[in-house]
């Protein structure tokens, strides 16, 4: 599945497309998207040492235990190492992890089976792939 993931985030634009015909264009009506991570995706040089990964979405979010920090494989995923949860902002979700040295981590925040990142209104976050690697 090569392109699998793109191919899903193009046919979930295509319905999201459909359904907004007539629909006014606003903050309000389309569905939250990632504006910040922590770290940066693409950063290939984060301190192993880091404590917390952060994922901020556009919108307020729905915060009682609704995420979805989907696994690409065992290897690529950060060690959790306690209670993922929102801060109090409703747009910032917070995971405690342990990092190792010199690994590339690669995390998406929902996706096309998993989407319970979703806004106030119920409507899912559009999927983000966060890619990291740590210093040696």
């Amino acid at each position: 599945m090569k392109y699998g993931h793109s191919l899903v985030i193009f046919i979930f634009l295509a319905v999201l497309s459909a359904d907004l015909q007539g629909t006014e264009i606003s903050i309000e009506t389309l569905p939250p998207v990632v504006v910040e991570t922590v770290p940066r995706a693409g950063n290939s040089s984060v301190d192993p040492s880091l404590k917390e990964i952060r994922v901020t979405f556009s919108k307020d979010m729905i915060t009682e235990k609704m995420w979805s920090w989907v696994m690409i494989s065992k290897d690529t995923f950060p060690k959790i190492v306690g209670e993922i949860k929102f801060l109090k902002d409703k747009r910032t979700c917070v995971a405690p992890v342990k990092l190792e040295k010199g690994k590339t981590y690669a995390i998406w925040f929902n996706s096309e089976k998993y989407n319970a990142f979703r806004d106030t209104t119920s409507k899912p976050a559009i999927p983000y792939l966060l890619v990291f690697q740590t210093r040696k």
